[in-house]
Parts: structure tokens; sequence; C-alpha cells
């Protein structure tokens, strides 16, 4: 076999009049009958040109080279020349190419049933593509992604290592304990009727090597979610994981940010510069969402005090409920670039997150005009104040409790940057988002749950809250938000068993389910736990940003279909009798009712 010698897409001009072995798979095949043959070879560092003399070259090589079509497998020898015709601008090779003199055909290839093109991919079902994973992996755009992924990973070992972490595995068949998803569960074949789960996070284990004493520790792990299809999540997903000894919020915060600078310097050569802290209560009220997009502005004013001096049924009926608000939204220019239909359309849309409508109204050089101009009289000139309005603005309202407004509003935002074209392209925008509760109400279930996790320590200043009223209690947590996406999200942890009980017990956890599921955590806190902390990098949605793509399956080499399926390997599938039967299991199919 020739052995390969470089890369097709690493030669240059500097390589001119060496004698060279390409290897890789046929892109594309090229005969212009005049005498030569073209094709590009492809490889993982790119594509070059080989070409093939049809008048002087060996028979032999000829006519294997004629037979040549598209993913055939070859390596060919040759001495490397200036392009002949001139250079090639769209190829990082395009001023060179290999004048072959031998030609080796290592595999022949079916035809093929889909194309590893970028310019087609889009025309491809998704569906084919992953059944066919390997060959779409092939593409040029692809090999970069798994690149970046590669190189995201490889940053942050060494940045942690500078930093003295150091990688621990942890155990990946573990007991079931509720994070706030289900299971994956592994049935035992040695202990009948028990089970393992897969992890969802290594949570307990990170906190428990705290309590060893490994003082920094580092994983890049695999995580596992029995949720329900969303389009920016997997079933098995991979975190940049780690716990910190001794340290509070602003060190775990320094750690993280002084990464991400570090990642986005090196993938993509951009300074990000001091990252901003702003607490869950301002992005709530000023962005309506606890990871706010900040290429661009379009923020949200409280005008509810305004509101309760119009006779808009909408406002009054609104402030009338148990925390109920009206939000404004001031869209600059929004008179000319803000249609009817859009409007309309939002006011059907926005049902979707509970809120009753969009009210609407345009400033003018006569006032405010259309929509509901005729019930902001009494408040015309504060309003046109507290917003900062000028003359071709829009504004947009919503009404009704504090947390359906805000939301609706927050996700309004969003889709008014998107339709008008506001988000700057190729900006980042980073900020920390601190301060969150420590537990949202469930009415339907009249008890708390905890907003992050139920490991989370409350704010320094906060324990007396726990007791007082939990409601108003701020958590030790924070997340990391870039272009309105959460890259990560951690907290302080808990490090005290008297302070770990009582959150469970606001949980409406007790002592007897809290031993049973969490025992050997509570236990070893009772042995010298030190004040600790982490956080988790979402490797794949970090992969996604830094990767330009917005489907998270661009970024996993193998993943699964929003329903969960492997169409490669057509899992998930049955397995054999016996090893249900080794198992102590037994598959019960559910009944069909047909329909009457």
């Amino acid at each position: 076999m020739l052995k390969r010698t470089h890369m097709c897409g690493d030669l240059r001009d500097e390589h001119i009049g060496e004698t060279v072995v390409v290897a890789g798979w046929v892109n594309t095949y090229r005969d212009q009958g005049k005498g030569l043959l073209f094709i590009d070879l492809r490889d993982r560092a790119g594509i070059g040109q080989v070409v093939f003399d049809l008048e002087d070259a060996n028979s032999d090589v000829v006519q294997a080279a004629r037979m040549l079509r598209r993913e055939d497998v070859i390596a060919a020898r040759g001495v490397v020349r200036t392009r002949v015709g001139g250079p090639n601008p769209k190829l990082a090779t395009g001023t060179i190419e290999v004048m072959a003199t031998e030609l080796e055909v290592l595999n022949k290839t079916e035809t093929p049933p889909i194309l590893p093109d970028d310019y087609e991919a889009s025309k491809i079902a998704p569906e084919k593509r992953l059944q066919y994973r390997y060959i779409d992996l092939r593409r040029p755009r692809m090999q970069q992604i798994l690149r970046t992924r590669h190189e995201v990973a490889r940053t942050a070992r060494t940045y942690f290592a500078e930093h003295g972490f150091i990688e621990v595995e942890t155990p990946c068949l573990i007991k079931t304990t509720p994070e706030g998803a289900r299971d994956f569960v592994v049935p035992s074949r040695s202990y009948p009727g028990q089970w393992y789960a897969l992890p969802q996070s290594p949570q307990i284990f990170k906190q428990i090597l705290m309590v060893s004493g490994c003082d920094r520790y580092l994983q890049i792990v695999r995580c596992f979610r029995d949720e329900d299809p969303r389009a920016d999540r997997q079933a098995e997903f991979t975190q940049i994981d780690l716990e910190m000894s001794f340290v509070d919020r602003d060190d775990v915060m320094a750690m993280m940010g002084g990464l991400a600078k570090r990642l986005w310097k090196e993938v993509l050569d951009v300074e990000l510069g001091e990252i901003p802290v702003l607490s869950y209560h301002d992005a709530m009220e000023r962005y309506g969402i606890d990871r706010p997009d900040l290429r661009f502005g379009l923020e949200i004013e409280d005008v509810s005090d305004l509101a309760a001096k119009t006779d808009f049924k909408v406002f009054q009926d609104a402030l009338a409920k148990d925390r109920g608000v009206v939000k404004a939204m001031r869209v600059p220019g929004g008179a000319e670039k803000l249609t009817r239909k859009l409007t309309d359309d939002y006011t059907k849309w926005i049902r979707t997150f509970r809120a009753g409508g969009v009210p609407v109204v345009k400033l003018t050089a006569n006032g405010f005009e259309t929509g509901i101009a005729k019930f902001l009289g009494p408040i015309a000139d504060a309003l046109r104040e507290r917003l900062e309005l000028e003359e071709g603005d829009t504004v947009l309202f919503t009404a009704d409790t504090w947390s359906i407004a805000t939301k609706a509003i927050g996700e309004l935002r969003n889709r008014v940057a998107r339709d008008l074209d506001l988000v700057e392209e190729g900006t980042w925008k980073m900020l920390w988002v601190v301060d969150f509760p420590m537990f949202e109400r469930d009415e339907d279930q009249e008890r708390w749950v905890a907003l992050h996790h139920p490991f989370t320590a409350p704010r320094t200043d906060q324990f007396d809250e726990l007791e007082r009223a939990p409601g108003e209690c701020i958590s030790a947590a924070y997340d990391l938000v870039c272009n309105g996406s959460e890259i990560a999200g951690g907290s302080i942890r808990i490090h005290r068993p008297d302070v770990q009980r009582k959150v469970f017990e606001l949980l409406g956890i007790g002592a007897e389910e809290a031993e049973q599921k969490f025992g050997f955590l509570l236990k070893a806190l009772r042995f010298g736990a030190p004040p600790h902390g982490g956080i988790a990098f979402g490797l794949d949605r970090l992969v996604m940003l830094l990767a330009g793509t917005d489907d998270i399956k661009d970024v996993i080499a193998f993943p699964k279909t929003q329903t969960g399926q492997d169409l490669m390997t057509e899992a998930p599938a049955p397995v054999d009798a016996e090893q249900l039967e080794e198992l102590h299991v037994r598959v019960v199919v559910p009944e069909v009712v047909e329909p009457v």
C-alpha cells in the first residue's frame, strides 16, 4: 500500500517540487477531454487536487483513474506543482496540485445513498443523514465541528490543569436519585429486582470528592436524562464538570469566566473582556428572562403604576390579580417597521404563553395613535418620559400576573428582535446571572420546589430566611449566559447537615425518604465537609455557539433523534428472551384499545 506522507488539505506552495503520497476519498471527478483527468481528493484536513496525464502516465494508472467515482478510497503518489490554469481561491490548497505518477485504489464504494456535500446537506432529509451518519460525518463542515469540539475539550483540560484541578471519573451505574428529570434505569443481574440508574449528573459524587479532600475536581462527563424531546437537548449529553473546596461564589465565577475567555480566544480569536453580573431580579424585570440576549436593546419597563390611572379594562383586570402587573417595551422606529399584520400575529402567538394579547400604541407627530391610544390620555406625558419615547416609536404591552406578563414580554422581546433583524451577528455578549430565588412554589402540589437542585446553598446572608420566609430566600447559584443561551450553571453547595435537612424538609422530603435516597451524602456531610461549590458547562451547547450551528445534533458525533432513536444502529431494539430471563425482567406489552 502507498504510505501517506501528507494530508490532502495541508499541501501549500512550500511543498512545490516534493514527491508526496496523499490518500482519501474522491470528492469530485473531472475528465475535461484535454488529456488531463482531475480528482479532488478529500480527507479530514481538506481537499487537494490530483491530476492524471492521460497521455504520458502509465497505462495501468490511467485505466484505474478513469474508473474512479465519488467516494472511492484511493492513495496517489506524485509531485506537487503550481496549479495549471490559475489558483482556486475557494480552496486552501488552491494554488497547487499533485501530478500523479502512481495510483492505488484502496476501496471501491457502492453508489452512496447520500453524498458528503455541505451545499447539498440541507436538501437531504435529516433522518437520512442520521441513518448514514458515517457518510454525513465526512462533510468538511462536520469535520470542522468535530475539531472544534476537540479543541474545546483540550483547552478546558489544559486550563484546569494549570489551575490545580485533577480529573476524576465518577460511576455510570449509580443509585437512582431525584434530580428533576426521569432516570434511565438498568436492571441488575446479580441482585434480582434491584436497579441501577444512569447519572443525570455527577452532582453527589463531586460533592463527596470535596469531602474526600480532592479540593479541585474536573471531569468531561456523559450525563443521561430521560426527558421529553427538545430541539436543543439530547437524552445523553456531555458536561465540563468541576467542583472546588474552600471557595465562595466569586471564586467559582472567576475560574469559569477565565475558561470562557480562554475558549473564545483560542477557538475564535475573540477577546471577551470583562463579563458583567446581573441579578435574577434585574434580568427578569429588564429582559423578561433569566438568560437575556444582550446583543440588542428593547429593555422592558414595569408601568403598572401608570396603567392603574387608565380606564383600559385589560390593564385594570390584570392589576386586580394577585401580583398583577403591566409591562411595556419601546420599539424604536416601530411605527414604520411593525406592520399591523405583525402586531396581530404577536397577539395570537403570545397566547401560547398564557397571556391574553399584546396591546399596541404608536407615537407620531400628533401624539399616541392607533391601538389603545384613546385610553392613554391621562398618562401620555408620563409614559413618554418613562420609556424615553421618540416620534416613530411603537410600544408593546403585556398585562397579567407577574410571572405570565414577564415571561410573555420576554419571549416577545426576542421575537421582535428577530423580526426586525436587530441581533448583531458575529458579536458575543456574556453575562453572569446571580441571586436566584432558592425555591419556587408549586401551587398544584402545595409545596416548595428547588429552582436549581436540593443541594444548592442559600446566600451567606440568607440562612435566616429558610425559617422565616422560604419564598424570599436567595440562593448562592449562578448561571453563565452567552447570546441568550445558558451555557453553564452551578452553585455553592450545602455543606452543613442541619441546613441540608432543613432544605429537604421545605421540599417535602422527610427524614426517612432523605436517608433512603441521599443517605450516603448526608452521612458524608457529618464527617467534616468543607465549604464547596461548582458548576457545569454544557459542552454540546458550548460547541454549538462556537461552531455557529443551532442544531445540537450537528455537534454530537452519533446523536439520537428527538424521540430518542439511533437511526444508524437502530436502537432501541428488542433483546433476546434469554437476556431478559437472566435479568429477571419480563416485558409487558401495553394493551391496544381498538377505536370504536
